[in-house]
């Protein structure tokens, strides 16, 4: 079968991590969650007192981007690779609720996009990859050979998102889950810089009502169609 290139674009809270993972794991694929990455810069800004409610210090985040090194390790134990800046694995930090209220403004930013697109396109060079973000299939794999674009509602998205939060023992409510869902939908679709769109080609999935096990399966027939033609 020949690799192809996978790109996993969509709203937040619809799954793509996890789809992303599943299709990894069963093809032998590489995986790369670029929101991971976008979170960890968002994680060095909030360190160093660039973000806040009030203000974006972007002239101090831009300036201070050639020393921020990001990669993945991969975990055995846990079955996919874990996302590090400058050598600290900081999985667990990128994934809190304050994170999620600031990386859609830390995404807008040209030159952290420009950054990371960058290292994302060599990253899958060599296909065999799934990736998964917001303009995968739009900016970073233009002529991806599968494009997925996932979506759900609001509501579904906030209580998928609001029980994971409970799981990890995070202490937030449902409503300030929902408010984040839906401040993060309109600035990915509204920022200036490769906003948040379904590419031409890609093909739509409304996983409201599907199974871990049902959506898979609808996206494995669809790899295994390509890469055995």
């Amino acid at each position: 079968m020949k690799k192809i290139t996978i790109a996993i674009d969509g709203f937040s809270s619809t799954g793509k991590s996890t789809l992303a993972k599943q299709l990894a794991k069963h093809l032998g694929y590489i995986y790369v969650d670029t929101g991971a990455m976008y979170r960890a810069i968002t994680l060095f800004a909030m360190q160093n007192g660039y973000i806040s409610k009030e203000f974006l210090d972007r002239d101090s985040l831009v300036n201070s981007l050639t020393s921020i090194k990001l990669h993945f390790e991969f975990n055995a134990d846990l079955g996919f690779a874990e996302m590090y800046l400058n050598t600290e694995n900081i999985e667990k930090e990128i994934r809190t609720i304050e994170v999620s209220s600031f990386v859609s403004k830390i995404a807008e930013l040209s030159e952290v996009r420009a950054k990371l697109v960058e290292q994302q396109q060599e990253m899958g060079r060599n296909k065999a990859i799934v990736m998964d973000g917001r303009d995968i299939g739009t900016v970073v794999f233009p002529d991806a050979e599968l494009k997925i674009f996932m979506t759900a509602s609001p509501e579904t998205r906030a209580q998928r998102r609001f029980d994971e939060m409970l799981a990890k023992g995070d202490s937030v409510t449902y409503e300030e889950v929902l408010a984040n869902v839906q401040e993060r939908d309109y600035i990915d679709t509204h920022r200036d810089d490769s906003p948040l769109v379904m590419a031409a080609d890609a093909i739509e999935i409304d996983n409201s009502f599907l199974t871990r096990e049902e959506q898979f399966k609808v996206v494995l027939e669809l790899t295994e169609e390509i890469t055995s033609a």
